[in-house]
C-alpha cells in the first residue's frame, strides 16, 4: 500500500564545500531554523524543429532552466547570523581555490536519497521584514549552479542547534 504522502517535519537542511573540485563532499554542516526551503522546479524549454513542408509546429525538449534562485527562509537569531556567516566565508574560501558549495535538503523518511543543489549564498546577510507580533525571519536567496537533484544522501550529524 502506498504511502499517502510525507510531512516535512523533520526536514534538515545543510551546507558542505567540496575538499576535490568537482565531487560531493562527504561532510555537510546543519543550517539551524529553517523556516521553509523553496523549491526547485525544471522548466524545459521548446526547441522549434518545424521544417518548411509542416503545416504544425513541431518540437523537441530543450534543455531544462531551473529559474536560478533557490530561496531559503531563516529564523533570525544569533546563533543562525552565526551559521550563516561562517557558510558566506567558507563559501568564499572555496570559489577562490577553484571549488563549490553543495546544500543538501534531507528528509528522515526520504530512502532513496536527499536532494542536493550546488549553489551561492548571498554576499551579505540580508535585512528581515519586521512587523507586529511576527517571527524574525529572512530569506536568503541562494544562486542556483547546478540542480543535482537526488543522490545519496550524506547522513548528517545533528549539531546539536538544528532543533
Amino acid at each position: 500500500m502506498a504511502l499517502p504522502g510525507m510531512s516535512t517535519l523533520g526536514i534538515r537542511f545543510f551546507y558542505g564545500v567540496e575538499t576535490t573540485a568537482g565531487q560531493k563532499p562527504a561532510t555537510f554542516v546543519e543550517l539551524s531554523r529553517i523556516n521553509s526551503i523553496g523549491g526547485i522546479q525544471i522548466d524545459v524549454e521548446t526547441i522549434d524543429a518545424s521544417a518548411l513542408i509542416d503545416k504544425v509546429t513541431k518540437s523537441v525538449a530543450g534543455r531544462g532552466d531551473t529559474g536560478g534562485d533557490f530561496p531559503v527562509s531563516v529564523n533570525i537569531t544569533p546563533d543562525t547570523i552565526t551559521e550563516w556567516q561562517t557558510l558566506i566565508s567558507a563559501y568564499k574560501t572555496a570559489k577562490e581555490a577553484g571549488k563549490q558549495t553543495w546544500f543538501e535538503v534531507y528528509h528522515p523518511d526520504l530512502t532513496s536519497g536527499a536532494f542536493f543543489v550546488v549553489a551561492e549564498p548571498p554576499q551579505e546577510i540580508p535585512m528581515p521584514e519586521s512587523g507586529q507580533n511576527e517571527l524574525w525571519t529572512v530569506e536568503f536567496t541562494l544562486t542556483i549552479n547546478d540542480y543535482k537533484g537526488l543522490d545519496t544522501a550524506v547522513v548528517p550529524v545533528s549539531s546539536g542547534s538544528g532543533d
